[in-house]
């Protein structure tokens, strides 16, 4: 017999769960980011719909006979599924990976989610406003959390004997570790004209280096650079 209290009662978890995804994407939205509004309203309402389901949906089995019921095993897919979920929002530029904090925040957003579903109002909604705070607070940019920049440069310098000492010299000069480089010629011809040189930099976060970069391709050995 259809309970309408206790329906109603999973009809406000799923709205509230809704809520919470909203505003965890709204925040997402505003940094455009790959996940936004409808992502996140979408997993965390849904989450909740299979704590639900998990949780209350086969009652009607308990006690009968020859049957086991693990009341836990559709909301543990739930972590699965979002798992992957994340997984599509990652990847890799320029030796910087990119969306692996919304790929987080979608995880914990179907945490909230499955915390709704169960009935854990408070802890539920004490996650998401603490999810809140840390994107919103930890984006800024702490000196004592800034760690240094990685870039990926490719340059083009003449065939001289002591051109990657020079080039060398002058990242030195501006305190611009070299993580690693990798020459090529431009032909297997010993007398190429240039060399590619294709570096990984781990630059200050107090350096220009769009100033850096003007400033070296006024050097003669140095013919073309790469961004």
């Amino acid at each position: 017999m259809l309970n309408y209290n206790t329906e109603l009662t999973y009809f406000i978890r799923i709205i509230i769960a809704g809520i919470c995804g909203c505003l965890i994407g709204y925040e997402r939205q505003n940094r455009m980011k790959e996940a936004g509004i409808r992502t996140h309203f979408i997993v965390c309402l849904s989450s909740a719909l299979m704590m639900i389901v998990s949780k209350y949906g086969f009652q009607d089995l308990v006690g009968t006979q020859n049957i086991s019921i693990d009341p836990s095993r559709i909301a543990a897919q739930v972590v699965s599924g979002v798992g992957f979920l994340g997984a599509g929002m990652i990847f890799m530029r320029k030796q910087s990976i990119k969306g692996l904090t919304t790929a987080a925040g979608i995880w914990a957003t179907a945490g909230v989610g499955l915390a709704l579903g169960s009935g854990m109002y408070c802890i539920g909604l004490l996650s998401c406003f603490v999810i809140l705070l840390g994107q919103t607070i930890l984006h800024r940019n702490f000196f004592w959390l800034a760690n240094p920049l990685t870039e990926e440069l490719s340059i083009k310098v003449l065939n001289e004997p002591d051109a990657v000492d020079k080039l060398t010299c002058i990242f030195k000069d501006k305190n611009i570790d070299i993580l690693s480089f990798k020459i090529q010629k431009e032909s297997d011809d010993n007398k190429a004209s240039l060399i590619n040189i294709n570096l990984v930099l781990k630059i200050p976060n107090s350096y220009d280096i769009s100033n850096f970069l003007l400033m070296i391709q006024h050097y003669p050995f140095i013919k073309y650079i790469k961004f």
